[in-house]
C-alpha cells in the first residue's frame, strides 16, 4: 500500500509541476526539483527500489540524449572553449557544494565530496533539460556555435 501511495503522490506532484511551469514560465525540471524537496521534507516521501531503478535508467537515457546532441566537428573546432565551459560547469558546483558542506554544515570530508559530486552532476543534467525544453539545443545559443 505504501508504494501505491508514493506513486500517487509523485504522479500528482509531477502533474502539478507541469501546470506550475507553464503558468510561471519556468522550466519543468526546476519546478519538479523544488516540489521534490518539499515532498521529501514535508510529506515524508522516500526512495523505493523501483524509484531507484527508474532514476538509474533515466540517467542513462539522459546521458545518451545529451551525447546525441553533440556535433563532433563543432566540438573539435571549439575544443578549448567546450572543455573550459564543460569543466567549469562541473567543477564550480562541486567545489562550492563541497566547501559549504564541509565548512558551514560541518560534514565529514567524504560526505562533502559525495554531495559535491552528486549536486554538480545533477546541475549538468538540469542545464541540459532546460536547454532541450526551451529549444536552445538547436540554436546557436545552446550549442558550441555561440562560443
Amino acid at each position: 500500500m505504501e508504494n501505491a501511495w508514493i506513486a500517487m503522490v509523485m504522479g500528482l506532484l509531477i502533474l502539478l509541476a507541469s501546470v506550475m511551469s507553464v503558468e510561471l514560465g519556468l522550466s519543468v525540471a526546476l519546478v519538479e526539483i523544488a516540489l521534490g524537496i518539499v515532498a521529501g521534507n514535508l510529506l515524508g516521501l522516500h526512495s523505493t527500489p523501483w524509484i531507484d531503478f527508474l532514476a538509474g535508467f533515466a540517467s542513462i537515457v539522459l546521458t545518451f540524449l545529451a551525447g546525441a546532441e553533440v556535433d563532433p566537428d563543432l566540438m573539435r573546432e571549439k575544443l578549448k572553449e567546450s572543455l573550459m565551459i564543460g569543466g567549469l560547469s562541473f567543477l564550480l558546483p562541486f567545489v562550492g557544494t563541497l566547501a559549504f558542506c564541509y565548512y558551514v554544515a560541518g560534514w565529514t570530508l567524504r560526505a562533502s565530496q559525495i554531495t559535491g559530486v552528486a549536486l554538480s552532476t545533477t546541475s549538468l543534467a538540469v542545464v541540459y533539460a532546460v536547454l532541450v525544453e526551451t529549444g536552445l539545443t538547436h540554436a546557436a545559443t545552446g550549442s558550441a556555435e555561440s562560443l
